[in-house]
């Protein structure tokens, strides 16, 4: 009697035993089937930005990068060579749609995945420096002789530096990136009253100091401002306060979420060598492990002269060997061995 009541003790533990399994197990499938949806629903929602950004920017008439086909260009003619530890980007703004106009704006930007740093190097745009197959010009010339590439050998040439990557920006994607981050605009503290009309290119410049938020437009326009005693010194000073802002206004709002369709968005409006991907990839590394962006100009204080050449215009005569270390020493990388450019790469420019 004893043992028939124990067997059935038994038996009842083992079903309930069993019972437990089957729950766990429906409990794990549960989990695994969320877990999945979940998933799914985010690369959902990031593609469905990407596009929501790309076909809102594309929607503007006459977008500068957009010719109805965008392809990533990972292989193409910009021959920067891969740094295996840090990745650097050339950074070019510009106004015109072509490869016929200058740079107003030249940038290293540097990211350590590793450790999270970012730096960025402005190269004033008037620096006296010698063009690989050209004569000696302004450094923005170089854009205008040979596109990225030739601005890719121009800064190897005298600075030691080599950029993997590079990204023409036109001015208006800019100001588009930063409404769709963040439409009530972004703080930036104005310096001091600025006012500046150019009727004939459409702008009205007039901001009065202090703190406040600015919509893409006012800030591209505050960052290009350079009618003032500090001329272009004041204007790459106040650009490199302008990303600093948008970094903050990115991780202040959420900007992870934001990133596929700020991507989408800037895509009509750039021209890059960085896929779609690798630039997910690099934003989402940034703004999980956000850290100041450290920054230097070029050239550096006490380093260079005002001069002026009848073919070039007024220029930026530099000390090249101080501020070739002093970018070195910025970016914590060695020299690398300036390239050959044979006349056949690069057409040379007729001498005056």
């Amino acid at each position: 009697m004893s043992s028939s009541r124990f067997e059935r003790r038994r038996n009842i533990e083992q079903q309930r035993q069993a019972l437990k399994r089957r729950r766990k197990k429906k409990n794990r499938l549960r989990i695994s089937l969320i877990l999945l949806t979940f998933f799914i629903a985010i690369i959902g929602y990031g593609v469905f930005q990407y596009y929501s950004g790309y076909i809102s920017a594309s929607g503007e008439n006459e977008l500068p990068f957009n010719n109805g086909k965008k392809e990533d260009k990972e292989n193409n003619d910009f021959n920067g060579v891969k740094d295996l530890e840090k990745t650097n980007v050339l950074i070019l703004g510009v106004d015109s749609t072509s490869g016929e106009g200058r740079t107003d704006t030249i940038m290293i930007a540097q990211y350590d995945p590793d450790t999270g740093s970012a730096k960025l190097a402005s190269i004033m745009r008037d620096s006296y420096v010698s063009i690989p197959g050209h004569r000696d010009n302004k450094i923005n010339q170089a854009y205008h002789y040979g596109g990225p590439e030739l601005v890719r050998q121009t800064i190897k040439e005298n600075f030691g530096i080599d950029v993997e990557y590079y990204a023409v920006v036109n001015f208006d994607g800019f100001a588009q990136v930063v409404d769709v981050l963040s439409p009530n605009g972004v703080e930036i503290d104005v310096e001091k009253r600025m006012k500046y009309t150019d009727r004939a290119g459409g702008l009205y410049i007039d901001f009065q100091p202090g703190v406040q938020r600015l919509n893409g437009q006012k800030l591209l326009e505050y960052a290009r401002f350079r009618h003032d005693a500090e001329s272009d010194f004041g204007r790459v000073r106040r650009q490199q306060q302008v990303i600093a802002a948008v970094k903050d206004e990115i991780i202040s709002f959420n900007g992870i979420a934001k990133l596929p369709k700020m991507i989408g968005t800037i895509q009509p409006y750039i021209d890059t060598n960085i896929s779609s991907k690798k630039m997910l990839a690099l934003g989402t590394s940034f703004l999980t492990n956000p850290k100041d962006i450290e920054t230097i100009r070029i050239p550096i204080d006490g380093s260079y002269q005002n001069k002026s050449y009848k073919h070039a215009g007024a220029v930026l005569e530099m000390d090249i060997e101080e501020n070739k270390q002093a970018l070195q020493d910025f970016f914590s990388t060695k020299q690398v061995v300036s390239e050959k450019v044979s006349i056949n790469e690069v057409a040379v420019d007729n001498i005056q």
